[in-house]
């Protein structure tokens, strides 16, 4: 169920992420393919060698980045590239700790704000098709708030039925669509401009979106913390692998994870890797329909399926909300990387999550320095008088 669960909910942000960046519909088609493929084959194996439900997914937040990175770049080769990056840069965070401490010190309300900000424009969406497309829209979203209520885990995929009759019904060239799988390999371009403003955010929304809540989700069942290099280094460089057949980055599964760890899997702990090696194996089952799934998202108004996307990422937008305004402190570096983010600007040809993230850094830097500036000169102050009286 939560393989099923997984791809039907996010599958149509994958493709409409990898369509935003250039790709075609074959090579988008071949982009979900690969990452179900290779998904299900780390999640089959590792869980079967460590006796630990690890189930992986594609990076949601990362199809996320690239649906609001349309205007970095229309060359999927060069997307490729920054897709190569990011998975040999997971790797890296497997074989050096240094980097794994370096990506995980970056404060929390940052990172948050920065996948909030990435996040939001996708958000709108149902709000614009709506407007636009009340006939189409109005149904879906009516669906996905009356299932919200009674059975929140089958909204969005009740959702995305809804709208996949609606493509049905009113796109005859939907016939016409090749449905049969199908690899296309994108020889690599490797831009340094869309590598800064594509493969650095999307590494950081990776890790920071998803492998450090799927370490946390195996955590909150009880299951003793599993070593990082094997997960990180084997989704990294099949991340890497993937990226020549189009797909952007595999991680560990943070949401679908709760599905396949907890007692809803089995009621004894010690057997729910089963769980998780057969959602691997529903995910190669999966992959054969990726071209159907790319051939209906071709067919529907793109409004549409931006629509669905942004209700499928909303509990997403709403996690990140809450986590950029925990600490009082930070609150204000969190919205203005916010802010920077979500304008979608582009400056030098660098996207606006880097520049996200670095305003935001500094502004933290900023705010913080006369607290710690005074905090040092408190401290220096007290201790020459405790010292002054010492010797006295």
């Amino acid at each position: 169920m939560g393989a099923i669960t997984g791809f039907a909910s996010t599958f149509a942000i994958v493709i409409a992420g990898l369509r935003a960046v250039g790709a075609t519909e074959t090579q988008a088609a071949s982009g979900l393919l690969i990452l179900c493929v290779f998904q299900g084959l780390i999640a089959m194996i590792l869980s079967v060698r460590t006796r630990t439900p690890l189930s992986f997914s594609w990076s949601t937040p990362g199809a996320a980045l690239l649906i609001a990175a349309h205007s970095t770049t229309s060359n999927f080769a060069a997307a490729v590239g920054a897709f190569i990056v990011c998975g040999l840069l997971i790797a890296a965070t497997g074989l050096w700790p240094w980097l794994a401490r370096a990506i995980t010190s970056i404060p929390k309300s940052i990172a948050s704000a920065m996948l909030a900000g990435i996040l939001l424009p996708i958000c709108i969406a149902p709000v614009t098709a709506a407007a636009t497309e009340p006939l189409y829209a109005l149904p879906i979203i009516g669906v996905w708030l009356v299932l919200y209520r009674i059975a929140p885990r089958w909204a969005v995929p009740a959702a995305m039925v809804v709208t996949i009759s609606i493509i049905v019904l009113t796109a005859p060239a939907l016939g016409n669509a090749v449905i049969a799988p199908q690899l296309s390999v994108v020889l690599p371009v490797f831009d340094p401009f869309v590598i800064v403003s594509l493969g650095l955010p999307l590494y950081i929304v990776t890790m920071a979106g998803q492998n450090v809540p799927g370490f946390a989700v195996l955590a909150t069942f009880g299951y003793p913390p599993p070593k990082a290099a094997p997960i990180l280094i084997g989704s990294g460089l099949l991340s890497a692998i993937g990226a020549l057949f189009g797909g952007h980055a595999i991680n560990l599964a943070a949401l679908s994870a709760a599905l396949m760890a907890g007692p809803d899997a089995h009621p004894l702990p010690g057997r729910r890797w089963i769980a998780a090696t057969a959602g691997g194996v529903f995910y190669l089952v999966l992959g054969v329909g990726a071209a159907a799934a790319t051939a209906l998202v071709a067919a529907s108004p793109p409004v549409l399926i931006t629509a669905i996307a942004g209700l499928a990422l909303l509990g997403a937008l709403l996690g990140a909300i809450t986590a950029a305004l925990e600490n009082p402190a930070q609150r204000m570096p969190a919205i203005v990387t916010f802010v920077v983010v979500a304008s979608g600007v582009v400056i030098g040809g660098v996207g606006s999550a880097f520049w996200g993230l670095l305003v935001g850094g500094v502004v933290l830097a900023w705010l913080s320095w006369p607290v710690l500036s005074y905090s040092v000169l408190s401290y220096s102050v007290l201790s020459h008088s405790l010292l002054s009286r010492h010797r006295q």
